[in-house]
């Protein structure tokens, strides 16, 4: 059995023949600029958040790695053979420019930009949208759901990934978009976060199947694990009559109380959490357990979260597994991966609605700030008036680009600005270190902090403003209704 696997052969087939056209006709070498951008957020949100940059770097760097034979099982025949040749020690030797991990990224805006030969760019297509669309559907669902409360939040979620892969990136992905930690002990392994957990049914059912047997079970587990964080599962048999009862009792058998050195608790994963765990308050406040955190699982989401939170349910944490593992709302997310420029001259995918047609050209976004709170970004083309205006500080007007009538306007040196998209490869070569995970999970928060309330609000948030500049309008119009007028004039006859 062959066990080769190279994420960065992680391909679609018609990359490689597309690709063999552009090698015999001597094009693979065009300067080529591609965009990876995101039309529509999920959840009728206008945001997400970056993640699976430096998957993609390692991806990159892997181009060139593979043996002719591997390509001979796709691309086979005597036709192939030079280009086969050629595959096997094509490295990337162009450049990448992308946004920072735990950056905030809205619609239309260049994620990550690949300008390189048209050969070695294309190729990049299918493996870069693959770890992108999966990390940030990860990443902004973990934002949503840690968004909803101000309760920590836990990623359970690797039993429901999609696979190994998907588990391990994407419990890193959930940590970057808000979860204080995850039960994944490989992501605590490569990423140095904190591996969490608790408890399940079968440990308690291991001792048997009787209330009694309930109350052994948790002696044990303390006695186990005294000196360390305590969670006992309590919902085995039930929850009121036995089960917290029990977890009453095991603790004061084994002097766990508030003076504890560490945390102590008892987790929820089933019923009415709302009555549960307030009962369950009662009677841990009753036996002096003031500390006692209660933790809940049992399928939560942002929306049944925000809704315990709105009921008051005495709750100090929640668990939260397949909602965020598989980003069960959206599972799909939407990043595109779409030709903007060639030789040059800027390019676009038409679509039959104005407001959806590509962005054409060689793009950067800039971030426009006052008093360290984010107003507005605008996507340039590099070095237009409207660039050079912004990191001059000069006067500044936006337009909004689907209604030209809304304008905003940013007098001189009354802003500052930040530019979204950094060179992350030069020639070929990766320019730039990996953060430490936690350093981008800050960046993140910081990020969030610098948006309005009403941006970052579950329900009916209010839409950050996201233009283009004039000159990137204009293109993008101009090529549009070229196109459409020879369309128009067309004579196939001709």
């Amino acid at each position: 059995m062959n066990n080769f696997f190279n994420i960065s052969y992680c391909s679609d087939k018609y990359q490689y023949t597309m690709g063999k056209t552009f090698f015999d006709h001597g094009i693979k070498d065009k300067k080529a600029v591609f965009n990876l951008f995101y039309r529509s957020a999920p959840d009728n949100n206008n945001w997400a958040v970056v993640s699976g940059i430096q998957e993609a770097l390692k991806m990159i760097e892997g181009l060139g790695t593979a043996h002719h034979s591997f390509f001979e099982e796709f691309l086979p025949g005597e036709e192939y053979r030079e280009y086969r040749e050629h595959l096997s020690t094509m490295k990337f030797t162009g450049n990448v420019y992308a946004m920072e991990e735990g950056e905030i990224a809205f619609p239309s805006q260049p994620i990550i930009t690949v300008e390189g030969p048209l050969l070695e760019a294309q190729v990049l297509e299918t493996p870069l949208l693959c770890i992108m669309n999966h990390q940030m559907a990860i990443a902004t669902k973990a934002s949503r759901v840690s968004r909803s409360t101000t309760k920590p939040v836990s990623e359970f979620g690797s039993r429901r990934a999609h696979g190994p892969w998907a588990a391990v990136y994407g419990a890193k992905a959930a940590y970057i978009g808000g979860c204080q930690d995850s039960s994944n002990i490989l992501t605590s392994h490569l990423f140095g976060t904190r591996a969490t957990g608790t408890m399940a049914h079968s440990f308690v059912n291991a001792f048997g199947c009787t209330v009694k047997s309930e109350l052994e079970a948790f002696d044990t587990y303390i006695k186990s694990h005294y000196g360390e964080p305590l969670i006992l599962l309590v919902d085995t048999y039930d929850t009121l009559r036995c089960g917290i009862k029990n977890a009453i009792a095991a603790y004061k058998a084994n002097n766990v109380d508030d003076n504890y050195k560490n945390s102590y608790g008892i987790r929820l994963d089933s019923g009415d959490l709302t009555y549960l765990a307030n009962q369950c308050r009662k009677e841990l406040d009753k036996a002096g357990l003031y500390k006692c955190k209660i933790f809940a699982t049992n399928a939560l989401d942002e929306y049944i979260i925000s809704e315990l939170e709105r009921q008051n349910a005495k709750i100090d944490a929640y668990g939260v597994g397949d909602a965020i593992a598989t980003s069960k709302h959206n599972p799909c997310f939407g990043n595109v991966y779409k030709l903007v420029e060639i030789d040059g001259n800027p390019v676009l995918k038409r679509s039959e609605s104005k407001s959806k047609a590509v962005n054409p050209g060689f793009q950067i976004t800039y971030r426009i700030i006052k008093n360290g709170m984010f107003k507005a970004d605008v996507t340039c083309l590099r070095g237009d008036e409207l660039a050079c205006s912004i990191e001059k500080g000069e006067r500044i007007t936006l337009r909004d680009q689907f209604d030209d009538t809304k304008t905003t306007h940013f007098p001189e040196e009354s802003y500052q600005f930040k530019t979204l998209q950094k060179q992350v490869v030069k020639e070929g070569v990766t320019t730039i270190q990996a953060k430490p995970i936690k350093e981008i999970r800050d960046y993140y928060l910081t990020n969030l902090k610098s948006l309005n309330p009403t941006q970052i609000r579950i329900i009916n948030p209010h839409f950050y403003k996201s233009n283009i500049s004039d000159s990137l309008y204009d293109l993008k119009n101009r090529l549009i209704n070229s196109i459409i007028e020879e369309i128009k004039n067309y004579d196939e006859t001709k």
